[in-house]
C-alpha cells in the first residue's frame, strides 16, 4: 500500500513523530502503551511490509521479553513479594510490571523510530532545519545516509575482492583477516573521500550563505492544514488527560492508577486516533483511490 502519509508537508510528519516519541517515552500508563506499541507496529508492517514483520519477530518481541525479565533480578523494590530467589532476593510484582512496561517503552520508541526513518527523508530534515541549523542538519542528514549507502558500497567492494580471490570468505584464516583489512581500508578510503566531495559540492552551491534561495518542492496546503487542526486537537486531549493525571500510573511502593471513567475513556479514544492517525489517512485515501477507478 502506498504510505499517503509520507507525502505530506514535512513539518506536519516531522511535528507527529516528535509528540509520538516524546508521548511514547513519557506515557507508563498499560492503556497508553498498548495503544502505542499496536500502533507503531501496524504502521511499520504497512510501510516496510515483510522486512517490518521479521524485526518486529526477529528481534524486537525476544528484546521485550529480554528487558520484562531482566528487570525485576535486580530491582526488587515493592510491597507485593510473589517469591524469593536462592540468593534471598524478593520478586514483587511492582518490578515485574515495571520491567514490562519499560521493556514495552523501549520497544515502542525503536518501532517509531523506525516509521520516522522511513517517512522522514534527509531532503525533508534540510527543508526544515536548513534555515536554522545548515551545517547541523547536513551532517544529521548524512548521519541518517551512513547505514544503508555504507553496507551498499560495502558489498560492492566485497563482491570486486571476490573476483580476485580476496574475500573474507576466501582462503586460510589468515588470509581471510588480510582480505577483511583490505576492504576495510578500501571503505574508509572512499567514505573519507565521499565526504570531502559532499563538502565541496555543498560549499560550490553556497550551502548555508545568508542570501542563498533553494527550491523545494514542498507546499503547506488545504490538506497539510486540516491534519495539522486535527493533530493539535487530539494532542491537546492528550495533554489535558497529562494534567488531570489520566495518562500516569504509580508503580511503587505498589500499583496506583486511575480506572477507566468517561472522562479517561475520551482521552484513550484521542491518544488512539493520533497513534493511528498516518494508518486512518492511508486507509481513507486507498478507499477514495478505489472509488475513484470503480467510476473510470
Amino acid at each position: 500500500m502506498r504510505d499517503s502519509f509520507s507525502t505530506y508537508h514535512p513539518i506536519v510528519n516531522f511535528v507527529y513523530f516528535v509528540m509520538i516519541l516524546v508521548f511514547g517515552m513519557v506515557f507508563m500508563h498499560p492503556v497508553f502503551q498498548g495503544i502505542a506499541l499496536t500502533s507503531a507496529v501496524i504502521y511499520s508492517v504497512m510501510l516496510n511490509g515483510a522486512r517490518a514483520v521479521k524485526f518486529n519477530v526477529v528481534y524486537m518481541i525476544p528484546l521485550l521479553l529480554f528487558m520484562a525479565v531482566m528487570n525485576p533480578l535486580f530491582n526488587h523494590a515493592g510491597v507485593t513479594i510473589l517469591f524469593y530467589l536462592k540468593n534471598g532476593n524478593p520478586i514483587t510484582l511492582e518490578s515485574i510490571l515495571y520491567g514490562a512496561a519499560a521493556a514495552c517503552m523501549f520497544v515502542t520508541v525503536i518501532v517509531w523510530f523506525s516509521c520516522y526513518n522511513a517517512v522522514m527523508t534527509s531532503d525533508k530534515f534540510i527543508y526544515i532545519f536548513g534555515k536554522v541549523i545548515p551545517a547541523l542538519s547536513l551532517i544529521f542528514s548524512m548521519v541518517l545516509r551512513f547505514v544503508p549507502r555504507y553496507k551498499a558500497q560495502i558489498k560492492v567492494i566485497s563482491n570486486a575482492q571476490k573476483c580476485v580471490g580476496r574475500d573474507v570468505s576466501q582462503g586460510n584464516i589468515l588470509r581471510r583477516a588480510r582480505s577483511g583489512i583490505t576492504i576495510l581500508s578500501m571503505m574508509t578510503t572512499w567514505a573519507l573521500e565521499n565526504a570531502i566531495e559532499s563538502a565541496d559540492s555543498m560549499k560550490s552551491r553556497g550551502y548555508g550563505l545568508p542570501k542563498r534561495t533553494s527550491f523545494s518542492i514542498y507546499r503547506f496546503d488545504h490538506r497539510d492544514r486540516v491534519v495539522s487542526i486535527v493533530m493539535a486537537g487530539l494532542i491537546l486531549i492528550v495533554l489535558t488527560g497529562a494534567v488531570l493525571g489520566e495518562n500516569t500510573i504509580r508503580f511503587f511502593p505498589s500499583i496506583q492508577l486511575i480506572g477507566i471513567t468517561p472522562q479517561s475513556a475520551v482521552i484513550y479514544i484521542a491518544y488512539f486516533t493520533l497513534c493511528m492517525l498516518p494508518v486512518i489517512i492511508n486507509l481513507v485515501e486507498a478507499v477514495q483511490w478505489k472509488s475513484i477507478n470503480s467510476k473510470m
